[in-house]
């Protein structure tokens, strides 16, 4: 089993290592063909590129890839549409017994 993860943690770092380099070269490139003639910047190294992936990711998150939050509330809300009234009741019982005061979508 040690031997699983070990291989799974090589692909991941090499997988990693290689977007990095992939996507810092875009960045480079793109930002010394562009940025120059548009607004008369310096242009950039790799390293300074794949800061900017860093700064960007910081800053603005996945780039419009769905949070993890999103696929569980899309999970829940079909399982809810799904349910029946009673069962709906129950639902909302047993939730206000563990969480206090939960309300229903649709509720007042």
């Amino acid at each position: 089993m040690k031997g699983r993860r070990f291989v799974w943690i090589f692909k991941f770092l090499v997988f990693a290592l290689i977007a990095v380099t992939v996507f810092g070269a875009v960045v480079m490139v793109l930002w010394n063909w562009l940025m120059p003639a548009l607004f008369g910047v310096r242009t950039i190294t790799f390293w300074q590129a794949v800061g900017v992936l860093v700064i960007s990711r910081i800053l603005f998150g996945r780039f419009g890839a769905p949070r993890r939050g999103a696929h569980r509330r899309h999970r829940m809300m079909e399982r809810w549409n799904k349910m029946t009234p009673e069962e709906r009741e129950k639902f909302v019982a047993g939730m206000k017994g563990r969480c206090g005061g939960f309300q229903a979508e649709g509720r007042a």
